[in-house]
């Protein structure tokens, strides 16, 4: 007993803080590391909305070539002889029918990978929800319920709205 609460009542509320904590971190690198590697893909590479085109470091423009609408990504496609008499191809592309870009047509919050990490966030929220849940029942002490209560609500709280981003796309097809 700590201060009147048992020991598992504790042990469980800083589990179920610690989850939630890996939770937020998951969160958060899932999104940083998107965000690198589409910065890296496209290094260089801007894209002129209006036109529909990617512009390359020396202003040629990469039109769209093809879009695979199941997967979500568009190809842009320099043309061969702009990219073969260019002075810097050789850091450029190693092909000789002109660049290749992917874009997602979708944002972050859309993509299936954001989805994959989703799931696994909500996992382990609901993880820690159970934890909680089962030690409310267990333990028949108000500030014991108060405890884990107060930590349920909110955790459960985060849940609903992860869970509203996850199922999301799967309404809107």
């Amino acid at each position: 007993m700590i201060h009147g609460v048992h020991i598992e009542v504790v042990l469980a509320g800083v589990y179920a803080l610690f989850l939630v904590g890996v939770t937020v971190i998951l969160e958060y690198l899932a999104r940083h590391s998107h965000r690198r590697s589409e910065h890296y893909r496209n290094s260089g590479f801007v894209y002129k909305r209006k036109l529909d085109v990617w512009e390359c470091p020396t202003g040629h423009h990469l039109s769209r070539a093809h879009t695979n609408f199941e997967r979500r990504i568009a190809h842009y496609r320099a043309p061969a002889h702009k990219c073969n008499c260019c002075q810097i191809k050789k850091n450029c592309t190693d092909s000789n029918d002109g660049r290749l870009l992917e874009s997602r047509m979708d944002s972050w919050l859309e993509s299936e990978l954001r989805r994959f990490h989703r799931g696994i966030s909500l996992s382990l929220l609901l993880l820690a929800m159970i934890i909680l849940a089962a030690e409310i029942m267990r333990h028949s002490e108000m500030r014991e319920w108060l405890i884990l209560g107060a930590l349920l609500v909110p955790i459960s709280f985060a849940g609903s709205k992860l869970s509203v981003s996850f199922w999301e796309r799967e309404r809107k097809n």
